[in-house]
């Protein structure tokens, strides 16, 4: 999650918000395995669920994520992306990563997807965790995108602290746009999932433990 400076000088957080499918389509009704995405500037498509994907999320009555969203697996032909959406990346006391911009077409089939689509910031709330902790202490509080995006939010205590992304909500954005001309010039066509993803079970992540423990 990039650098984390000590005494809870800031936060960092990886998601575009209200342009983020997952967040536009909680639910999985029309995003599943097989579905096509922009991958890297190519084609690409949803292989199955990431590894963290967290089904168990608690939803508000109008579908909007109140603590987080799933996550995918992606397979795509590399020699086909564009190095504009697809970057090498060197992060300081973690290592090499990758950089990979994607986007996901959302067909509008009914009106509750018009409803979860016209998602704003404001509308999605995260939690803020500490992730030295574990359990309670770990809980800072919740907040919504449009607060992170205004490079500052407030934690439990009242202490103001400075946010910063680890992803381009400009580049989410260009990508938006460039799917939306894709599809419009029947470049790209709509797929339909040939399996939804869960939207049941438990994410089991794994147990903090210290140093001395044996169980």
């Amino acid at each position: 999650m990039g650098i984390l400076l000590p005494e809870f000088y800031n936060a960092t957080y990886s998601s575009a918000g209200q342009l983020s499918p997952l967040l536009n389509d909680p639910y999985y009704r029309t995003i599943g395995i097989g579905t096509k995405i922009f991958l890297g500037g190519a084609q690409g498509y949803i292989s199955w669920e990431g590894t963290q994907h967290n089904p168990q999320v608690n939803r508000a009555k109008n579908g909007i994520p109140e603590t987080g969203a799933g996550t995918i697996a992606v397979t795509g032909n590399l020699k086909e992306m564009d190095p504009k959406y697809i970057r090498a990346a060197n992060i300081k006391n973690y290592g090499i990563s990758l950089y990979v911009g994607m986007g996901i077409p959302i067909p509008i089939i009914d009106i509750d997807m018009v409803r979860y689509t016209a998602v704003k910031d404001r509308d999605i709330y995260t939690c803020v965790v500490d992730y030295s902790s574990s359990g309670e202490e770990s809980f800072y509080g919740k907040v919504n995108y449009e607060q992170l995006k205004s490079g500052k939010i407030t934690i439990r205590g009242g202490r103001e602290i400075k946010t910063a992304p680890l992803s381009s909500y400009r580049m989410a954005k260009a990508i938006a746009e460039e799917l939306k001309n894709n599809i419009l010039k029947g470049d790209f066509t709509i797929t339909k999932p040939v399996k939804k993803l869960s939207c049941t079970g438990n994410l089991k992540s794994l147990k903090i433990r210290k140093r001395g423990d044996i169980n």
